[in-house]
């Protein structure tokens, strides 16, 4: 940008702004999944959270950059402004980090809001900086089956041998019911409330094709699903899980395997296993795939939420859930789960 355009305004987009905002990120060679418009849009749909995006434009109206914004709100953890609601990456794209940042602030405290999260981006002035709770995971992907199983670790390429074995059905279409089947009990025997089913059928409509379910079943029964999202490449393995049949049968060692191949299969170059935290069993599962985690840096400025289901402060929380007949977590969980964020 010329050094006497500079940016001069920040405002709140509007409907006519869609195809710009589109063209934008479209364009942008740092633009992540969580930047597309059809991501807070979902949230909004799936979990009733407000979306909110910002707009930065230099001195002749043309847009330099962005941050989309979900306003998060919870009678057990607060309201606050998230970039982007349940995402792990989003932050301010492209120009004007500063007064997108002190926009977002704003809002914040217009809007009640006790802090806004930025998750990746650079980190504005005087935020706090967070690092070293989180890491992500993502490797290239080969193109061809034989060289996808070989570039997983021995020990891990025998446990999806083993699974090869069990004579499991795969199947890839947009069956949310039986998506939500395995990966409500996965998430109940982790000890966390599952989030609404709405919240996945708004995620297929949004982003239509570059969404898809791969689901696990055996004797028909699905026993393990993944609900993934297609960008620039890259499959992102977002909501998955099994049931408790699924560990012996290793169908979740046999979900990744093949959603690798079907990634594979429509072009996708790069495999992102997403976050999880330090000294978790997901972050030694990803490890145990080949995977080499990469630090998240978060920025926040406010009174930081505590939503992390690992933390101390929810240990007895936790384990009462898991106790929960799985009907009741799944009528339980969706009301508290929408507002983690």
């Amino acid at each position: 940008m010329n050094a006497l355009t500079p940016i001069v305004t920040v405002r709140a987009a509007s409907t006519a702004d869609g195809p710009a905002i589109r063209g934008f990120v479209d364009a942008h060679p740092e633009a992540e999944l969580f930047h597309r418009p059809e991501w807070t849009e979902a949230v909004a749909q799936g979990c009733g959270q407000p979306a909110h995006l910002l707009l930065a434009e230099d001195g002749r109206g043309a847009l330099v950059g962005l941050l989309p914004l979900t306003e998060m709100r919870s009678p057990l953890f607060g309201a606050a402004l998230v970039s982007t609601g349940f995402g792990i990456g989003g932050g301010v794209l492209g120009e004007g980090v500063e007064p997108l940042a002190e926009a977002a602030w704003q809002l914040a405290q217009e809007r009640g809001c006790g802090s806004v999260e930025l998750r990746g981006g650079p980190v504005p002035s005087g935020w706090s900086r967070h690092e070293g709770v989180y890491a992500s995971f993502a490797r290239p992907l080969a193109a061809e089956d034989e060289a996808i199983l070989k570039a997983i670790p021995r020990k891990q390429r025998a446990e999806v041998r083993r699974a090869l074995g069990f004579g499991l059905e795969v199947r890839v279409d947009r069956d949310v019911r039986a998506h939500y089947r395995a990966y409500s009990e996965s998430v109940r025997n982790l000890g966390t409330p599952v989030f609404p089913r709405r919240l996945f059928e708004a995620f297929l409509a949004a982003f239509g094709e570059d969404a898809d379910i791969l689901t696990i079943r055996h004797a028909g029964r699905p026993v393990a699903s993944v609900l993934s999202l297609y960008h620039r490449g890259t499959v992102y393995p977002y909501w998955g899980g099994g049931t408790g049949e699924a560990r012996a049968l290793r169908a979740n060692d046999l979900l990744y395997y093949e959603l690798m191949r079907h990634a594979a299969r429509r072009g996708c170059t790069r495999f992102d296993f997403g976050r999880s935290k330090l000294g978790t069993g997901a972050y030694a599962f990803k490890k145990n795939w080949g995977f080499e985690p990469r630090p998240l840096v978060y920025a926040t400025r406010g009174d930081a939420r505590e939503t992390n289901p690992m933390s101390p402060k929810y240990r007895l929380q936790v384990a009462a859930w898991r106790k929960l007949p799985l009907w009741l977590a799944n009528r339980l969980g969706p009301p508290i789960a929408r507002g983690l964020g």
